[in-house]
């Protein structure tokens, strides 16, 4: 059985990683053989080949970087025979695309889960060759997060250069499979590397039950490709680079990216709340299998089907009924889940979605309003003062759950502590993102911005400082170190 493994991390202390290039050798042994047997003119067709591949490369490699990740993590020790489980710190290498001129860099989520300082490594400006790679050095540049969604996996940073060459986004809908496409990125942290492939797939759903789909490659991809550029003939992003199916740990000829529609649709949200704003309807659907149609009395063995219909919600009040057969939105057939998600999940906010549904033998037309799914940080932003909510240590803005704010965020399983409305400039190098709550400093509750700042300004400097935060109805541990 294949084992999914995320690409965004390569730790430093691992060694021995051995890449195969099998189907790459072959290709250049049979075009040498090629040239040697046919006339000069048909052997310049694999110079004009091999030129074109040059020229994408050099146009595309100036938006690709190297993403450094140093933070806290867990480390495995053992000693004489005795194996313990050790907090340590960790530096990670991922890479990244640049999508705007103003240093903007698209990324996935896990490759700065959890950093406390990222640096991005620009490429070098002496270009591909022998000589331009050789004479110039990358530039390392203090990077920051502006927008993370762990959902799907999508991460925005920001650098403070500018004038950079930004990557196109290909359409999604002009991906075909079997097209040639390249994977950029930093394998095992070898910096500004290039590998091809194939589409394999333009949409795998590898979760029949979830919504989400990827773009399958067999392109060479390896850990530290997460968050690269998967980009077509044309040098546009197709995908991002995010995981691979492997028995080895190493490249098996199947990678998976996330494909380029999810990327501009989180970008310009992410740049502008630092999160996702998702439109809803209401539903539930799941994938119809024949037990199920059978077990329902269904007229079709296949498809989507309303499992749940929240009262008083979008869908209910415009009339969508459990077990209605979803039969097309916004003109397009829906045979399977993936696409009914990906339509709904990137569907305008405001708009009205069309859903065409099979209600026993009758065919049902519905128009169903998308309403956006509030974030609970959008609700705080109002009761934000840049100087009265300012905690300058940990460079945030925070606001106090009080009765007010509990009755806004209802979903916390501890009402108490200091919520994370916005990131500010300054301050120490942490995780902390847009919606995390602070319930205690090194064991100590918190529940004011008082008293957050109180037992800040008592920590002497180099002495870690521990925040217990909950994040998506879920406590963890966010390890910093006082300057």
């Amino acid at each position: 059985m294949h084992n999914p493994s995320g690409i965004g991390g390569v730790d430093r202390r691992r060694r021995g990683f051995a890449v195969r290039s099998v189907g790459v050798l072959c290709f250049l042994m049979a075009a040498t053989r090629l040239a040697a047997q046919t006339p000069a003119g048909k052997a310049d067709l694999l110079h004009q080949l091999s030129g074109s591949f040059e020229t994408l490369v050099k146009k595309v490699s100036p938006s690709v970087v190297q993403i450094q990740v140093t933070g806290y993590g867990a480390v495995d020790e053992s000693s004489s025979g005795e194996t313990g489980l050790v907090v340590g710190r960790q530096r990670v290498v991922g890479s990244g695309a640049i999508i705007d001129p103003d240093g903007y860099i698209v990324t996935n989520a896990h490759v700065v889960n959890n950093g406390q300082h990222i640096q991005v490594a620009l490429p070098p400006a002496g270009g591909t060759t022998v000589a331009g790679v050789l004479s110039t050095q990358s530039r390392s540049v203090d990077a920051r997060v502006v927008g993370v969604s762990r959902d799907i996996d999508l991460a925005l940073l920001k650098i403070n250069v500018s004038g950079l060459t930004a990557l196109p986004i290909a359409r999604y809908a002009d991906i075909r499979q079997g097209e040639i496409v390249f994977a950029f990125g930093s394998p095992e942290g070898l910096h500004n590397s290039v590998t091809m492939g194939v589409v394999s797939s333009v949409a795998r759903q590898l979760d029949p039950d979830s919504p989400f789909v990827y773009i399958q490659t067999d392109a060479p991809i390896n850990p530290g490709n997460s968050g690269g550029p998967l980009v077509n003939a044309d040098g546009e992003l197709v995908g991002l680079n995010t995981f691979i199916l492997t028995q080895s740990g190493g490249n098996q000829g199947l990678g998976f990216a996330i494909p380029s529609a999810m990327v501009s649709f989180a970008y310009p949200q992410f740049k502008k709340y630092g999160h996702i704003h998702r439109g809803e309807v209401g539903i539930v659907v799941q994938s119809i299998t024949p037990a199920l149609a059978a077990g329902l009395h269904l007229g079709r063995d296949w498809g989507v089907i309303v499992s749940d219909v929240v009262p008083g919600g979008p869908a209910a009040s415009a009339g969508l009924m459990i077990q209605d057969i979803i039969l097309s939105v916004d003109g397009r057939g829906i045979e399977a889940l993936p696409l009914f998600g990906f339509i709904l999940f990137t569907h305008p906010v405001g708009e009205l979605l069309k859903v065409d549904v099979l209600r026993g033998a009758e065919k049902v037309s519905l128009d169903i309003p998308v309403l956006e799914r509030m974030h609970h940080a959008d609700q705080l932003t109002d009761l934000v003062d840049p100087e009265k909510n300012l905690v300058k240590r940990l460079g945030i803005l925070g606001v106090e759950v009080d009765s007010k704010v509990a009755s806004l965020v209802s979903d916390l399983r501890d009402p108490t502590g200091v919520i994370v409305v916005a990131r500010a400039a300054g301050g120490a190098e942490s995780s902390l993102t847009t919606g995390d709550v602070i319930h205690a400093l090194n064991g100590s509750p918190v529940t004011s911005l008082g008293g957050l700042r109180s037992a800040l300004d008592k920590l002497e400097s180099g002495v870690p400082m521990v925040l217990q935060i909950e994040r998506d109805q879920s406590f963890r541990f966010v390890t910093l170190l006082t300057e």
